[in-house]
């Protein structure tokens, strides 16, 4: 099936030899990464494990490398070292849906699928997302937050064991944001991929996330594990300590955080 990354190892120069077989019970690990543009070091050695089925939440500063490290797990940055091993296959929702708009939505979601019947498949995925209705309608005409849905249906079908999520909420107005943590929320119970979310939203990350990450320095310089049960509530006492904990992290002054 298209779009499937399996153990991906990205040598830290091309005579390296490939890193250690994934331990069990990790979708990825991340050992050593390292990304510079320039004289500008964005990655800087650093160092992950994402649990199998675990859901990660990533913040930091604008620039920190959150997409870098993002796009080193879906293989899409050729200029990255290190080692980067993944179990099983990845799929990637962006900031922008990237629907093709000369196809429909339902092509849109089974482009690439192979098997007896992608069309099903992808039918089945759009159902899943509450876009049945809308599987004969062009891209242009969606709303941000079904076009999301149809990048959500389009990652779901390629049975990700690690769906990364980068910023796909940015854009949508505040009760769209809100529908859409449910349904993320819904489909990753129902189907339990391991989940790596790149958010600026400290909310948004303490809300959808087992363990939120801080990115600084080019390295993981914080990980809060929320142990509340879902759904949470904002006000609740040890969601407002953690979150004025993370925005310390990310050097936001204290009346600012309050």
């Amino acid at each position: 099936m298209a779009g499937r990354i399996r153990s991906v190892a990205i040598p830290r120069s091309p005579s390296s030899a490939p890193g250690p077989a994934l331990p069990s019970g990790l979708a990825a690990a991340v050992r050593g990464v390292s990304r510079s543009f320039g004289s500008r070091t964005v990655l800087d050695g650093l160092d992950l494990d994402i649990a199998t089925g675990e859901f990660v939440a990533l913040i930091g500063r604008s620039g920190s490398g959150k997409s870098t490290l993002l796009r080193a797990l879906a293989r899409l940055d050729q200029g990255v070292t290190g080692s980067v091993e993944v179990g099983g296959p990845v799929a990637v929702a962006f900031q922008e849906p990237r629907l093709v708009p000369w196809k429909r939505v339902l092509a849109n979601v089974s482009l690439g699928l192979r098997g007896a019947s992608p069309a099903a498949v992808a039918l089945h995925a759009l159902e899943e997302v509450g876009l049945a209705d809308l599987a004969a309608a062009w891209p242009l005409t969606l709303s941000g937050g079904e076009a999301q849905r149809a990048s959500l249906a389009r990652a779901l079908v390629r049975s990700p064991s690690l769906l990364l999520l980068d910023e796909p909420f940015s854009s949508l107005d505040a009760l769209t944001r809100i529908s859409m943590h449910r349904l993320v929320l819904s489909l990753w119970a129902r189907h339990r991929p391991a989940v790596l979310l790149v958010t600026h939203d400290v909310d948004e990350a303490l809300a959808l996330a087992d363990r939120v990450l801080v990115l600084g320095d080019g390295r993981i310089a914080h990980s809060v594990p929320v142990n509340l049960p879902r759904p949470r509530d904002r006000d609740h006492a040890e969601l407002t300590a953690l979150r004025l904990r993370l925005l310390t992290e990310l050097g936001v002054p204290a009346e600012e955080a309050g």
